[in-house]
Formats: C-alpha cells, structure tokens, sequence
C-alpha cells in the first residue's frame, strides 16, 4: 500500500468515526458501506485531499457530490436488504450509488447530464461495481421496464412526491426523498403497503432542485 492509499485510508476511518458513527448512523450495513468505499476516487484529483470532509463538493455541471452523512443517513433510513433492488434518480459523480452497491443486489441509476453519466459510468467499470445498471436519462419518469424497486433513493429537492416514482415502488418498498421549495425542504421517508401510503418526516434538509419534465431542476 503507498503512502497515498495510507493517507486516504486514514482520513475515510477518521469521517466514518467523527462523522457518521458519531451522528447516529448505527446500521453495520451502512458503515461497513461507507468504511469501504473511497470516496476520493469519486471527486476531481484537484479536491481529493477534501474529499473525506464534511460538506459536499463540486463535481463539474453545477453538481456537487453530498456531505458524506446526508449519504449515510439517507442510505440508512432505506432499511435495505442484500437482495434489495433499488432505484437511483441522480448518479451525479456515482459515489451514492457505490454505496448503495456495496449492500444491495443490483442498483439501477439515472443521469441526465451526459458528462457526470460518463464519468460515473468509468468510475464503477474501473472499481468493478457489476451490479451497477446505468441509464442516460430524465429520471423524473423513474425505471419503468425494470420496476417495481424495493426501495428508490431521490437524490434533488422535488415540489412534491412524483405519482410515477411511487407506482414503480413495490409493496414494502421505501422511497427517500427532499420535498419542498428551493429554500425549505423536508427529507421524506415514504412506505408503499397493501393499505397505501404513509409518510414521515426525517427533518430538514436542502437539495438544489431537479429539472426534468416537472420543471425540476436536479442535483448530485
């Protein structure tokens, strides 16, 4: 191991204890997810020494890749399982959905912007992330040929909760996602059950906004 796999090592273990663990992010599954994958690999080598901060990054596209406990903390509040397949809206630099790949079986994400779509792409060929299924696309429509997901991760602040993305969840399925306006936005968690729908509230939080056929303008 060189001395920049040490360094980048060393601070992935310090954000995994100060950040994470220490804020309450208790699911294994999720940590060991974190702990695992170097998220340095996902920013410009210009930011890597950043990468393992607390804040989020620029990633090109007026994107930017989030602070690492918005990533953990909505991975956790999945609930997901080893054989969960789930839908990303947003690869963005890919990092959320590396983590995601690392519990579940398979990851279907979408990206709109040709550049980050590409990059991502590269970026999981390189790291082996086989179970990674990529699309270059609106992702306000959602996955609809590979629906239903047992869970769907909205990674941009949306003025409501699209109908397409619930009907593609499954029952049992989860769905995070920020709702609300470019200033004030709450992180939704929403259960698909036989009964229908429940909501609750993860507290604030703020995502730009995604652009797609609602007139979103989207992040990540």
């Amino acid at each position: 191991m060189n001395k920049d796999s040490i360094k980048f090592e060393r601070l992935r273990e310090d954000m995994v204890r100060n950040q994470i663990e220490a804020r309450g992010i208790t699911d294994p599954k999720v940590v060991a997810a974190i702990r695992r994958v170097p998220r340095h690999l996902f920013v410009s080598e210009a930011l890597r020494d950043q990468a393992y901060g607390d804040f989020p990054l620029p990633i090109g596209e007026q994107q930017t890749i989030s602070q690492p406990y918005i990533v953990a903390e909505m991975t956790q509040a999945l609930e997901l399982g080893n054989e969960d397949r789930v839908l990303e809206i947003g690869t963005g630099s890919g990092y959320q959905a590396a983590i995601l790949a690392e519990i579940v079986y398979r990851v279907y994400t979408i990206e709109r912007i040709y550049s980050l779509y590409i990059s991502a792409r590269r970026r999981f060929d390189n790291l082996r992330y086989h179970n990674i299924v990529t699309k270059y696309s609106d992702g306000t429509s959602g996955w609809d040929e590979e629906s239903p997901f047992d869970a769907i991760i909205v990674t941009a602040g949306a003025p409501e909760i699209p109908e397409k993305l619930i009907g593609q969840l499954a029952i049992g399925g989860r769905m995070i996602i920020p709702v609300g306006t470019q200033s004030s936005q709450e992180l939704i968690k929403l259960y698909r059950s036989i009964d229908g729908i429940r909501k609750t509230s993860l507290g604030g939080c703020r995502f730009v906004k995604l652009v797609g056929e609602h007139g979103w303008r989207k992040k990540i």
